[in-house]
């Protein structure tokens, strides 16, 4: 899909797919324990995200609370998400940040948040976009595969997706678009399994024009590639 397609093509595929999206759940709209949230959810079930950043809201409530923690005791609140070992030092870390050099109160621009260790461009965008209410796209592994999928990228980096994504989508569908897409990414464009017969923009989507073209190929033809080789 060149860009021009993807420009005039893209209010019609965005609407079908946010007919399709449930609503999306936020257990936080503070800014700080959205950082924490988001920090902790990489390759993390949004709901043992969840339990986790409630758990240590209810033990610390603030950034000089949790910043104050003990290594120990914030790993066994957040035990059952992954790789919870390094995130439990970089949740202290990032409260501790939070706390000395902004005194207390979340940066608003990808700049200085991704200074905080264990944040990339995505947490920062995610912090923007969600708890801030600054127009931005953030690209997590949902909105990657789809993006690539639908055609709207073709890329293997996350970031390089999100500066696709950023020439083809009207900055007034930055907000939510994240959400949108997450919630269209689990019950629709599934990562194994996705449910194109059910997708009501596959007309316009890259992977399912590719995969109907595969399961039209005929086992004849199959066999005079084999012997040509």
């Amino acid at each position: 899909m060149n860009l021009k397609t993807a420009r005039e093509t893209f209010p019609a595929i965005y609407a079908g797919i946010k007919s399709q999206s449930p609503p999306h759940h936020f257990e936080f709209k503070d800014p700080f324990w959205v950082l924490i949230t988001t920090i902790m959810s990489h390759r993390t079930k949004d709901e043992v995200t969840d339990v986790a950043a409630r758990n240590l809201y209810n033990r610390y409530a603030d950034a000089t609370g949790l910043s104050q923690a003990k290594y120990e005791d914030v790993y066994g609140l957040i035990s059952r998400v992954g790789f919870a070992t390094v995130k439990a030092r970089r949740v202290i870390d990032a409260a501790a940040i939070i706390r000395d050099r902004y005194g207390g109160k979340v940066p608003d621009t990808v700049e200085e948040l991704t200074v905080i260790p264990g944040v990339g461009r995505k947490t920062a965008n995610v912090v923007l976009a969600d708890a801030l209410g600054k127009p931005a796209i953030a690209v997590d592994t949902h909105v990657h595969r789809i993006s690539n999928r639908i055609g709207w990228s073709n890329s293997k980096n996350p970031d390089e997706t999100e500066q696709d994504l950023r020439k083809i989508v009207p900055v007034e569908y930055w907000l939510g678009f994240n959400p949108i897409l997450v919630e269209f990414g689990k019950k629709i464009c599934r990562p194994i399994g996705p449910k194109c017969s059910e997708c009501l923009v596959s007309s316009y989507c890259r992977y399912f024009r590719e995969s109907q073209e595969k399961q039209n190929v005929k086992p004849a033809d199959k066999t005079i590639k084999r012997a040509k080789k």
